[in-house]
């Protein structure tokens, strides 16, 4: 595809704003279309769009959009739960696709969404963006470089603040977003399976809603989103990994850490800070080098330390070449699976393997 590719995004919500304003930094890349039910939603997104696209055509309902050939690309940013109904729908309508995560909140409606997306001919890209970011995509390459041999050990550690408000409050609930470990921590169970290069077998977890959200009611229930976790996973090669989960921590330096230990070193990620932090057997004990690491073509930094825009670089290279998505639609349902067995391992008390998961 040349020339401009033109965008509408399906939710302008709180996610919805952040994929807007990194659109519109990004050359090549033109707005045309929202779609939302929530007037005050489509308010805010045009109080940005004021000076920089005000032509741009607004829905109440996603299938309007899709149906109005103004759109080449959409970006569905809705509740978690209603992305099936709306994926199914922009698949039929033969558009690229970026949706955010997770891709869907139970595994029966990823695998839907998965045969639906047979044969289909455009790009369809699950918004997994922590790879993207600077100091965890330089510790991508050190893995990939061979830095810490064969990797044996990931830990992934977020310590971080309470789920802030949504429209409607939909996030105070698993029955929408399909659990704390779907919904926030796909992304994490997404970088495991990126850094070992494996197949996720079995999922122990513990977890539990201890401080956040519980003197809030809504039509008189008690949210029930876990708050705090520990999940260990198991890898077909071996290796494992482990994710620190809390949400009452926002009394901290670096919200997240990711380490990667292999037979031959150790490299760490460190966020907000970006710092990279790289260790070598070979060269003794207790000797790293760090180093700060910044991306200077990132054009808008927003929440996510500009990976959101590294992303969208990504996704739209991908639709004018015509490569398939970076991050696709296995890697966005074994995401969820996994999210979803340590739902299930914590309910039950037991580990839970992938294969019962996902048959």
């Amino acid at each position: 595809m040349e020339g401009e590719v033109r965008y509408g995004i399906v939710g302008v919500g709180m996610m919805g704003l952040e994929h807007l304003r990194n659109l519109l930094a990004l050359p090549g890349a033109r707005v045309t279309a929202l779609a939302d039910p929530h007037p005050p939603s489509l308010q805010a997104a045009h109080a940005v769009l004021a000076e920089r696209a005000p032509s741009v055509a607004t829905f109440a309902d996603h299938r309007d959009l899709l149906a109005s050939g103004l759109a080449d690309a959409v970006v569905v940013a809705t509740p978690n739960h209603t992305h099936t109904g709306i994926l199914l729908d922009a698949l039929a309508a033969d558009v690229h696709v970026l949706v955010e995560k997770p891709l869907c909140t139970t595994v029966e409606d990823c695998q839907r969404v998965v045969a639906a997306a047979e044969g289909h001919r455009r790009v369809v890209w699950v918004g997994l963006e922590y790879r993207f970011m600077p100091p965890v995509a330089a510790l991508l390459a050190e893995v990939d470089a061979g830095t810490v041999g064969r990797v044996r050990m990931v830990a992934i550690r977020e310590h971080r603040f309470p789920f802030l408000p949504k429209v409607g409050d939909w996030n105070r609930f698993n029955r929408n977003t399909g659990g704390t470990l779907v919904e926030k921590c796909c992304h994490f169970f997404d970088l495991m399976n990126r850094i070992t290069g494996a197949g996720p077998a079995r999922v122990m977890a513990s977890g539990a809603q201890d401080v956040n959200h519980l003197d809030e009611r809504y039509d008189g229930m008690v949210p029930d989103v876990l708050d705090n976790a520990f999940v260990i996973v198991e890898y077909d090669d071996g290796a494992r990994a482990m994710l620190d989960l809390c949400m009452f921590a926002e009394a901290t330096t670096n919200m997240e850490e990711v380490s990667v230990v292999g037979d031959a070193g150790k490299v760490e990620a460190f966020l907000p800070s970006s710092i990279l932090r790289v260790g070598r057997r070979a060269d003794g004990w207790f000797r790293t080098t760090e180093r700060v690491v910044h991306d200077p073509t990132i054009a808008y930094e927003g929440f996510h330390h500009g990976s959101s825009y590294l992303e969208h670089v990504a996704f739209l290279e991908a639709i004018r070449v015509g490569r398939p998505a970076g991050v696709g639609l296995a890697e966005g349902l074994l995401a969820t699976a996994m999210g979803v067995a340590a739902h299930r391992s914590i309910d039950e008390g037991r580990p839970v393997t992938l294969a019962e998961v996902l048959a």
